[in-house]
């Protein structure tokens, strides 16, 4: 099991172990996740929603616009 310890100012290391195995470098944000059972989820956010700009075939067929997608407004 791997541990740290959190400070005075609320702030703690990640292991080394732990930046190797998720590819955290300087600068890597991490994004917490409180569970309704206590736990709690840590995540490397490496990669932007942008990173999949393209990656994408759009569907055939028809094409919604985004009116049509909110017709509550």
């Amino acid at each position: 099991m791997i541990e740290s310890t959190i400070t005075s100012k609320g702030q703690t290391t990640v292991p080394a172990e732990v930046r190797e195995q998720i590819g955290a470098a300087p600068g890597t944000r991490l994004v917490w996740h409180v569970m309704p059972d206590g736990s709690i989820v840590v995540r490397a956010k490496t990669r932007s929603i942008l990173d999949l700009a393209g990656a994408f075939k759009p569907p055939r067929g028809k094409h919604v616009s985004i009116a049509e997608m909110n017709p509550w407004r």
